[in-house]
């Protein structure tokens, strides 16, 4: 601008002398036919006309050189605005922010990027590239730091990497950051321009594929992938097959994709679950099923697999995911298992009816020895050795005769399908009870503590729990401790319309450690009583389950037993009662 003042300038004085010589030889030669003042004031009237036009002349070419010259400055600013506009919208698309690093002086500047995907406002920012290397996550700002100071002394101009970038809320986002180096005339750089790139979705999808990759790589259970549909009307090619198919099939997994999976299926392979697949396919709809297959070496091996449809974005059928497990052994077991059953189911029946025989066998012998005893009770026998084999008998006989009845009993409830039951007063129950055992109660007088809480009533069958309390009431009575007066509490509660019955005494109780596993077993005896036959806790078992009940048991040796039994209720009738 200034060079073009001053050539103006020179332009305008150089003609102006031009004129001014002009007019001075004029005046020489005319002077002696003019009147010197008038002849000066027409030069200069000439004078100052010619230059003025002269000048606009001038300014009139410079003026238009001026017009021109800020068109096409408004042009280029224009282009260089809509430009930077296009620049900002596309940075936004791409979630790109923009920095510029005039490196001589260390002066970093951001564009808004760096506020509406990062969260920083202006003042947060610092115009120094520390601010950039130390929101760089700690892990990654050394490798970082390394590789861009080693691309500046390279002769190379763009440079990209990924690392982690802090957010304004502290939070760590993956992004691609890409950079042009400038350089000046020595080679030295001076500028760098570069754009951050969001690619956090995108990691994550990228770890999320590889989480799935390991899932399907490292899987135990085999799983191909297949296409969407078939023109051959069989099962759609395998595209993709994991290392734990080719295991269990025996097929290197170059010679799996691009086959059928009715490439494994054989003449053993059930043609319903063939059917059950295909049809499955046909209304893209997922498919379960048990099938044989075959491997390489031609052996059968069964599989419990999952036919599954895959969706695109737009809902369209891409693919199919299968899932196989090898079920050879589990079938191998099922089959063994079946045959087992089959023989218990078969030994079961005949011991019953051994058991059944049995019984029923002894039974007329057992009352024709009991006959015959209660004849000798009559006879006077004189010999005390022949007396006391009779009595020894008759104890064996009476004996034996209770074993016969215990074992009926078993057999009784084992074998009942279905119980009758009937609408109880609880308190009539254990009145009944009591009423039995009153000689033993009148000799021994227990202390009896009976709460009924908030059961009156229950709907079950009388002769089984009656049995049942009858038998824990005996057993009380039976191992009770020497050293102490028995005490029995009994306390009854009901919630959710199940009935529970706290059976407890402080008699000798049960060393659980050596006989926990055969408490309710049949026979089992746990203290050295001769009255005891080990029935009793066998029987109570076999009628409370019967009754669809449980019973449970904790004891401690010298302490005493706690029996739980737990029953379904029939009504709730609140009544407190206590018994002593």
């Amino acid at each position: 601008m200034k060079n073009k003042a001053n050539q103006t300038t020179l332009t305008y004085t150089l003609t102006a002398l031009f004129i001014a010589i002009l007019c001075y030889r004029l005046t020489k030669q005319y002077s002696n036919y003019l009147n010197i003042y008038s002849f000066v004031f027409i030069k200069d009237i000439l004078f100052i006309i010619t230059t003025g036009l002269l000048f606009r002349y001038i300014l009139y070419k410079n003026n238009k050189r001026y017009i021109e010259i800020n068109k096409n400055l408004k042009q280029t600013n224009d282009k260089l605005k809509e430009s930077n506009e296009k620049y900002d919208i596309v940075a936004k698309a791409t979630s790109d922010t923009i920095w510029d690093w005039k490196i001589p002086e260390d002066n970093f500047t951001w564009n808004k990027g760096i506020e509406t995907i990062y969260g920083y406002n202006p003042d947060q920012v610092n115009n120094n590239s520390k601010w950039w290397f130390d929101n760089i996550h700690p892990e990654d700002s050394i490798k970082m730091s390394i590789k861009l100071y080693s691309f500046l002394e390279q002769k190379t101009e763009k440079w990209q990497d990924e690392y982690r970038f802090k957010c304004a809320d502290n939070k760590y986002k993956y992004v691609l950051d890409r950079g042009f180096i400038l350089k000046n005339e020595k080679g030295k750089a001076i500028r760098m321009i570069g754009a951050i790139q969001d690619i956090t979705k995108q990691k994550e999808e990228e770890n999320r594929l590889k989480l799935l990759e390991t899932v399907f790589t490292e899987a135990r259970d085999s799983i191909i992938i297949t296409q969407a549909i078939s023109d051959d009307n069989q099962i759609p090619k395998i595209v993709f097959a994991n290392p734990a198919f080719s295991k269990m099939s025996g097929y290197e997994h170059s010679k799996i994709i691009g086959k059928s999976p009715n490439f494994f299926m054989g003449k053993n392979s059930d043609p319903n679950e063939i059917q059950k697949l295909t049809q499955a396919i046909k209304n893209r709809k997922e498919c379960f099923l048990e099938i044989i297959l075959y491997k390489k070496d031609s052996s059968e091996y069964w599989v419990s697999l999952s036919f599954i449809p895959v969706y695109n974005l737009e809902q369209d059928l891409s693919h199919w995911i299968s899932i196989q497990r090898d079920i050879t052994e589990e079938k191998k077991l099922e089959k063994e298992k079946e045959i087992l059953i089959q023989e218990l189911t078969r030994n079961n029946k005949d011991l019953k009816q051994f058991s059944y025989i049995t019984s029923h066998n002894l039974r007329a012998p057992l009352s024709n020895l009991t006959g015959l005893l209660n004849l000798i009770n009559q006879t006077s026998i004189q010999d005390e050795d022949l007396k006391e084999i009779i009595d020894g008998f008759k104890t064996s006989t009476l004996l034996l005769n209770d074993t016969v009845n215990d074992l009926s009993k078993a057999i009784t409830i084992k074998d009942s399908p279905v119980i009758q039951n009937e609408e109880l007063q609880i308190q009539n129950v254990f009145e009944n009870i009591l009423g039995q055992l009153n000689s033993s109660i009148e000799t021994i007088k227990p202390k009896l503590n009976i709460c009924y809480g908030n059961v009156s009533k229950i709907n079950t069958n009388k002769t089984y729990l009656e049995n049942i309390l009858l038998n824990l009431f005996t057993n009380s009575i039976k191992f009770r401790s020497k050293t102490r007066d028995l005490i029995i509490d009994i306390t009854l509660s009901e919630v959710d319309s199940i009935i529970s019955i706290s059976f407890k005494d402080n008699g000798i109780g049960i060393d659980l450690e050596r006989h926990k596993n055969k408490i309710f077993g049949l026979y089992q005896r746990f203290h050295d009583y001769p009255e005891s036959k080990g029935l009793g806790l066998f029987l109570v078992k076999s009628q409370i389950e019967t009754m669809g009940g449980t019973i449970s048991i904790q004891s401690e040796v010298d302490k005493g037993t706690e029996f739980i039994l737990t029953l379904k209720s029939f009504q709730n009738v609140k009544l407190n009662y206590v018994h002593r």
